[in-house]
């Protein structure tokens, strides 16, 4: 920690999320504008729940007035949904109070009012498959996201739960992730160790390459609101749907490219679990 850094600074580093890549959109300017709600929030306790569910509320009306016609207000409400939705997770850090239940909480109201503003962007536009479409392919894109990082981490030796037990009302929610998203952290994990199978540690190491998960991190859910945003400030929701349709195809060339990576790793298998080690070293530090 720097000696010289204010306390202001101090705090505002200790709230901030640990990831080894950067959501620009995030870092640049939700994440700052979070950190004056945390301020304001953390001398009346405000429970970071709390703040969730502000968000979850910001966001679903964001999506009425989509529905409504209502293209700035939206815009504006989605926005404010985004500082929210980073507030949440900066105020439990730098309270103290990070909760498997904000975890969970904080998921399933995402998808929830992802659900929302595309059945609206659908309404408006008219293109309610194309919404489908879009709706599925954020939704898939999100979860890659968590599950790269989260991979990317274990590779290194950082293990992170994906789905962390829970009691109580958080436990009722950690049921709602497993119906809902489980699936597909194993579906990604699953299809990850397929390419992996028979692979050197350095093979591993380049296959859960860096650039990989900063280019899909720069897919995360405040860059898509801050691009909604834009779009429909500038009358033109459609193109969104296309932005994020584009956003989950571009998920097949970076799976191409680390396939790609692996393969430039010199490495061969005597017999199905017996690996002889490469002569050369990982690719990709941590």
């Amino acid at each position: 920690m720097d000696a010289s850094a204010t306390p202001a600074e101090t705090r505002l580093r200790r709230s901030r999320k640990r990831r080894p890549v950067s959501e620009i959109a995030c870092e640049y300017v939700f994440r700052p504008l979070a950190h004056l709600v945390v301020v304001a929030l953390l001398p009346v306790r405000v429970p970071p729940p709390a703040v969730v569910l502000a968000s979850a509320a910001a966001g679903l009306g964001g999506a009425a007035s989509l529905a409504g016609g209502h293209l700035v207000g939206a815009a504006l409400m989605l926005q404010l949904k985004t500082v929210l939705d980073n507030a949440d997770g900066q105020l439990a850090r730098a309270s103290g109070r990070e909760s498997v239940l904000g975890r969970y909480l904080d998921s399933e109201s995402d998808l929830l009012v992802n659900a929302a503003v595309f059945a609206a962007l659908g309404y408006v536009t008219g293109h309610l498959w194309l919404a489908v479409a879009s709706f599925l392919a954020l939704t898939l894109v999100l979860g890659v996201d968590f599950n790269l990082e989260r991979l990317y981490r274990r590779e290194r030796g950082e293990e992170r739960e994906a789905m962390p037990a829970a009691e109580g009302v958080a436990g009722a929610l950690a049921r709602v992730y497993g119906v809902v998203y489980a699936p597909q952290d194993k579906l990604v994990e699953t299809f990850v160790e397929s390419r992996l199978r028979g692979a050197t540690p350095a093979g591993r190491f380049a296959y859960h390459d860096r650039a990989t998960i900063a280019i899909v991190a720069n897919f995360g859910l405040s860059t898509q609101l801050a691009a909604l945003g834009i779009c429909l400030l500038a009358g033109h929701s459609i193109v969104y749907l296309w932005l994020a349709l584009g956003c989950g195809l571009a998920l097949v060339p970076l799976a191409l490219r680390r396939d790609l990576l692996l393969r430039a790793v010199p490495w061969k298998t005597r017999s199905a679990g017996d690996v002889v080690q490469p002569r050369t070293e990982p690719a990709c530090g941590p």
